[in-house]
């Protein structure tokens, strides 16, 4: 079972995504609009470390 949280930087605009990190080597990425039976990006950790690096950050957010 994979226990997703929303990103802290999620808004109110519903531009959010959730994350669970608690299954051994993958990181599960899904639209929390969409928890139950929307898809489900599964990841290699090393692949989200890459991701997350190329993300720019937003005014404000930290």
């Amino acid at each position: 079972m994979l226990d997703f949280v929303k990103s802290s930087y999620s808004n109110t605009a519903g531009e959010c995504v959730e994350v669970a990190f608690n299954v051994p080597e993958t990181v599960a990425v899904r639209d929390s609009k969409a928890p139950v039976d929307g898809p489900v990006l599964r990841l290699a950790p090393q692949a989200w470390v890459t991701f997350a690096r190329c993300l720019p950050l937003t005014a404000g957010a930290r």
